[in-house]
Order: C-alpha cells, then structure tokens, then sequence
C-alpha cells in the first residue's frame, strides 16, 4: 500500500433536459467519489480537468478544489460530489487530476483516467 493514494470512481450522465442539440449544446453530469486508499490524511488542493470533444476540440479547467471545497481525507475516508460540463457536441472524453497535500507535507497527484461522455446516441472511440 502507498503512502499516498487517492482512488478515483466516476460516473457520468446525459442531461436532456438542460440540453439543446439543435443549438449544439449538450449537457453532462459526473458524480465522483474519491476515497484515501493511503496511510496518510491528505487534502485534496485542486483539480486540471481536460474536455474533449469529438471534433477534438480541447478545453482544459483549473481551479482550487472541487464544487468550492478541499476536502481532507484521513485513510478510508471518500468524499463525493457532482459537478458538470457542455459539449459543442454530442459525445467526448474527460480526464485530469488532482493535487493534493499530505498530512506531512507530502505533494502528490492523483490521476484520473480519461472516461467517456455521450448522449446515448453514439459509442465514443478510445
């Protein structure tokens, strides 16, 4: 086990209702859970998220926290939260990370995998 770890679950949705894809513009939703799987309290810092979509068109976002907070997670604790984003398109991708700082001092990023947004109507191709 390391000493710093974070795991990282993501789940994400199609928003119809705060869609419009006759103007290009559709909508998601992603639940994440991100738990201390280390043996180290740790404090989630900031987040770099990388959108694309299928035009592979990029936006990158940066920003202290997640939803206004930084949340400080001793070993097994997990925090959740649900956040969004809009695409010009009606399927991407999401990947990123997160900083975070250890109890001791410690910097380290957590990896998030690269996971698929779509309306349903399409598969996304890795």
């Amino acid at each position: 086990m390391s000493r710093y770890a974070f795991e990282v679950e993501i789940d994400p949705r199609y928003l119809p209702e705060q869609s419009a894809p006759d103007q290009g513009v559709w909508s998601f939703a992603y639940t994440v859970t991100i738990r201390n799987t280390g043996e180290v309290p740790a404090q989630l810092i900031s987040r770099h998220w990388i959108i694309t979509n299928e035009l592979a068109q990029v936006e990158e976002v940066k920003g202290l926290g997640v939803i206004g907070q930084q949340p400080l997670l001793k070993p097994g604790e997990s925090f959740e939260y649900t956040s969004g984003c809009r695409l010009r398109t009606p399927s991407g991708t999401m990947q990123g990370s997160y900083f975070c700082v250890a109890e001791d001092g410690e910097r380290f990023e957590v990896e998030i995998p690269q996971f698929a947004l779509n309306d349903g109507s399409r598969r996304v191709l890795h």
